[in-house]
C-alpha cells in the first residue's frame, strides 16, 4: 500500500496537534512528521520532538536550499515541514501525519493532489478562546489576533477532503482513525492492486476456459454413449 499524507489543519487551539499524537499511540502504520518553527520553545517542548527549534536566519537559509515541503508565515513566526521528515517516515512504509496551517495545507495539495486533508473543527468560539486563554504562554495581544484569524481560516474549511468536530477528544481520535482506515483502501492508493487484479483476471480466464473443456469432453461422451445406444438398437432389431 502506499504511504500517504494525512494532512492535519485547524485554527491555533484547534486541537490538531494532540489529535496527531494520540494518534500515534499503538500505531506502527503512521509517523509524525516533526515540523520546523522559529517561535520560542514552550515550557516542557523538546527539541527535535515537539518541533525542530530554529533561528529565523536558520530556516530562510533551509527554505532558500529547497528543504521545505511546505512553509507558511503565522502569528509573525515561520513554520515548515522539511522533506527530510517525509523522506524518513516513508521509507519505513508508513503514513505522514502532519499538522500544519491553511497555506501549507494548500502547498501540499498543489505538490501532492493524493494527500488526505482533514480540517479540526473546535465545538464552539468560546471553546476556543478557552483553549488559547488557558495556554498561559502567549501575550493577550497575540492571542487575540490568533482568535481573529481563525474566522478566516475557518472559510477554508471547503478545500479540504473531511471536517471533524473536536468535542470530545476521544471520539475525535477514532473519527479520524476510521478516516485513516478508510482512505487506506481508497483503490488509488493500493499499488499492488493493478498486479494483483491482472493475475486475477488471467486465473479466472483459466478457470472458464477448463470448464469449457470438461463441457467439450462431457458433451463428446454422451453424444458418443447415443451412438451407440442407437447402434445396439439396429442391431436388436
Amino acid at each position: 500500500m502506499k504511504p500517504f499524507l494525512l494532512v492535519l489543519s485547524a485554527p491555533s487551539g484547534g486541537g490538531k496537534t494532540t489529535i496527531a499524537k494520540m494518534l500515534l499511540q499503538g500505531r506502527d502504520d503512521l509517523g509524525y512528521s516533526v515540523s520546523a518553527t522559529t517561535r520560542p520553545k514552550r515550557p516542557g517542548e523538546r527539541d527535535g520532538v515537539d518541533y525542530h527549534f530554529l533561528s529565523r536566519d536558520q530556516f530562510i537559509s533551509r527554505q532558500e536550499s529547497g528543504e521545505f515541503l511546505e512553509w507558511a508565515t503565522y502569528g509573525g513566526e515561520l513554520y515548515g515541514t522539511l522533506k527530510s521528515e517525509i523522506d524518513r517516515i516513508f521509507s519505513e512504509g508508513r503514513h505522514a501525519v502532519l499538522d500544519v496551517e491553511i497555506e501549507g495545507a494548500r502547498q501540499i495539495r498543489a505538490n501532492f493532489p493524493n494527500a488526505l486533508l482533514l480540517f479540526v473543527l473546535p465545538p464552539s468560539a468560546s471553546a476556543l478562546v478557552e483553549r488559547l486563554v488557558g495556554r498561559k504562554t502567549e501575550d493577550p495581544q497575540l492571542v487575540r489576533e490568533r482568535i481573529v484569524r481563525a474566522a478566516d481560516e475557518l472559510a477554508a474549511v471547503s478545500e479540504y477532503d473531511y471536517a471533524i468536530l473536536n468535542e470530545d477528544l476521544v471520539v475525535a481520535v477514532s473519527q479520524v482513525a476510521a478516516i485513516l482506515e478508510a482512505e487506506s483502501w481508497r483503490v488509488s492508493r493500493q499499488d499492488t492492486l493493478p498486479e494483483f487484479i491482472e493475475q486475477l483476471r488471467r486465473d479466472v480466464v483459466k478457470a472458464a476456459e477448463r470448464i469449457g473443456s470438461k463441457s467439450s469432453v462431457i458433451s463428446r461422451r454422451s453424444s458418443e454413449r447415443s451412438k451407440e445406444s442407437r447402434s445396439s438398437e439396429f442391431t436388436d432389431d
